[in-house]
Formats: C-alpha cells, structure tokens, sequence
C-alpha cells in the first residue's frame, strides 16, 4: 500500500515538474486571434496568457474556500479537544 502510493505520489509529482505550453483556444478565442492578426495585430500571446488567467481562478477561489473550511474546521477540533470532564459537569 505504501509503495503505491509513494509511486502514484512520484508520478504527480513528475507530471507537476513537466511543464507544457498550452496552445489551446476556445473556438471564439481563435477566431478573435485570427482576425486580429489578419488586422495587423501582434503576437496572441497576451489572448493565451488571458485564457489562463480566467481557468485558474476558479481552481484559487475553491482551494482558498476549502483552506479556510480546513484550518476554522481543525480549530474546532483542538478546542473540543481541549475540554476536560470538568468543563461538562453540571451541580
């Protein structure tokens, strides 16, 4: 089990270091690129670098939500952790 997983976390981490550029665009984006270009525009490098502003912002927004979720969640568990049998006996 550990040996598994020390490969599958090896393989990740492989795929995080291996960086490939993304010359992907939506069907409107191309387009807009292409008739840009054909106007005398430059380079699209600015439309690629925008596409890849806009898809991570969602994956930062979720994991700030989720760390904030994680560290006020682990808080309550020390504080309930922290209760003693004194704190629930009532005369």
């Amino acid at each position: 089990m550990t040996k598994r997983f020390f490969q599958i976390g090896m393989l990740l981490v492989l795929f995080c270091l291996v960086f490939l550029d993304a010359h992907a665009q939506c069907a409107m984006c191309k387009g807009a690129a292409e008739t840009a270009l054909k106007q005398g525009g430059g380079d699209p490098q600015g439309l690629n670098n925008g596409i890849l502003y806009m898809l991570a912002m969602p994956y930062l927004l979720v994991g700030g939500i989720g760390y904030w979720w994680w560290r006020n969640r682990r808080k309550e568990q020390e504080q309930a952790a922290d209760l003693s049998e004194e704190d629930f006996i009532t005369d």
